[in-house]
């Protein structure tokens, strides 16, 4: 594989980069880039951040590997990495939900009026979206899912409860799973549906979790919906969401915050000092650098091959679900290594006297648990390794 960028991509990313140091001079830059967010960075749930996906959008950086007959540049992929990259890297919003998962999977399976109905508003970054599918009893078995999407004449009644839904709390349509056959085989008898989320019935309830990270819960109350909801075909969802998730975690789990994060923490060794000695010269200190440097390096190899897949056309589903579980547990890692090091000052929050780089550490510590869930939990990573990657059967 090789990785080296064309002059084209090279001229790209640059641009990229220039439009960012312009942004970075907005009034409001503070608000829409902040790399120490993890868990929200990648989210358009503010004001100022959903202008800056319109402006964005009006650079025509949205939707550039869709089809043009939709709006899209038809472009490779590799374009919206390299975006996606330079993005994350700054703490901005990423291109997200709308154009990798949502709009993808509408391209491919929805119908002509869907497709001219959101199309444009993802294009224009004019909606945001939630992605209901996790529910109380059914997280990693996304599968034995209970919400039930009972037949009403043309269009159905759902009843029921989601949980673990972000961006619920401030998008505007719902992508949700529902069961629409309830005597077929779990993965066949499902269906899916866009919803609007200020729909009648639809009640939906935060949950604040560690690092400050805000999901919800959403409860179904006879929720009455018509024909022009269902997304594709009837009991034809379970593709569909399999589909939107390889989608999301190609488009959400990019390489930048960790190697930004890995340089962090080689500064934060170098600050230190024990018995006046800098942390980063201690012999036993750079021996676990060393290796966490390898395992860095192993990461960016398997990101890598998620691009080198998608840029190819194909759904990157094993090789996503590798990098994954590979990075984000190195997160935790990487963040235990430099806490464990700094002692009780890494202990420090962003307003105490004496906190290491601000405090990030300790934000760090709360917010990568987080990465091992959001986009299915490492559990659900290595359940597709298996099945797919190494044709292992399922008990």
């Amino acid at each position: 594989m090789d990785f080296k960028l064309s002059a084209e991509e090279s001229r790209f990313a640059e641009g990229v980069r220039a439009f960012l140091d312009q942004q970075a001079q907005h009034p409001d830059a503070a608000e829409f880039m902040a790399p120490d967010r993890d868990a929200h960075s990648q989210l358009a749930n503010s004001p100022e951040r959903r202008a800056f996906c319109k402006r964005m959008g009006a650079q025509g950086y949205l939707g550039m590997s869709w089809p043009e007959a939709y709006g899209g540049q038809d472009i490779p992929g590799i374009f919206e990495y390299l975006l996606n990259e330079e993005l994350a890297l700054r703490g901005a919003p990423l291109i997200g939900k709308g154009v990798g998962c949502i709009g993808k999977t509408i391209i491919r399976h929805g119908s002509e009026d869907m497709k001219q109905r959101f199309l444009p508003l993802i294009l224009d970054a004019e909606v945001e979206f939630a992605l209901g599918y996790s529910e109380p009893g059914s997280g990693s078995d996304l599968a034995s899912l209970k919400l039930k999407a009972e037949k009403d004449g043309d269009g159905w009644v759902l009843n029921g409860q989601k949980v673990w839904t972000t961006s619920a709390n401030f998008a505007e349509w719902y992508w949700v799973a529902a069961r629409t056959d309830p005597d077929a085989p779990k993965h066949k008898g499902i269906s899916v549906f866009l919803i609007p989320m200020d729909h009648p019935g639809l009640t939906v309830r935060p949950i604040e979790t560690m690092g400050h990270h805000w999901t919800n819960e959403v409860f179904f109350d006879n929720v009455r919906i018509g024909p022009e909801a269902l997304v594709g075909e009837l009991n034809k969802g379970w593709t569909y969401v399999c589909e939107a998730l390889d989608f999301e975690r190609f488009t959400f789990y990019t390489i930048n915050p960790l190697l930004q994060k890995f340089e962090r923490a080689l500064d934060a060794l170098r600050t230190t000092t024990r018995n006046g000695v800098p942390l980063a010269d201690d012999i036993g200190v750079k021996r676990q650098v060393g290796r966490l440097g390898a395992e860095v390096e192993t990461a960016k190899m398997l990101q890598r091959r998620v691009v080198d897949a998608a840029a190819k056309g194909q759904v990157p589903a094993v090789e996503a679900a590798m990098y994954k579980v590979f990075a984000t547990r190195l997160g935790q890692v990487l963040t235990d290594f430099v806490l464990d090091h700094l002692g009780p000052a890494g202990l420090l929050r962003s307003d105490a006297e004496g906190a290491v780089d601000n405090g990030v550490w300790e934000h760090f510590y709360q917010t990568t648990p987080l990465d091992t869930i959001g986009g299915g939990t490492s559990e659900v990573q290595k359940n597709i390794i298996a099945r797919r990657g190494l044709g292992l059967p399922l008990k």
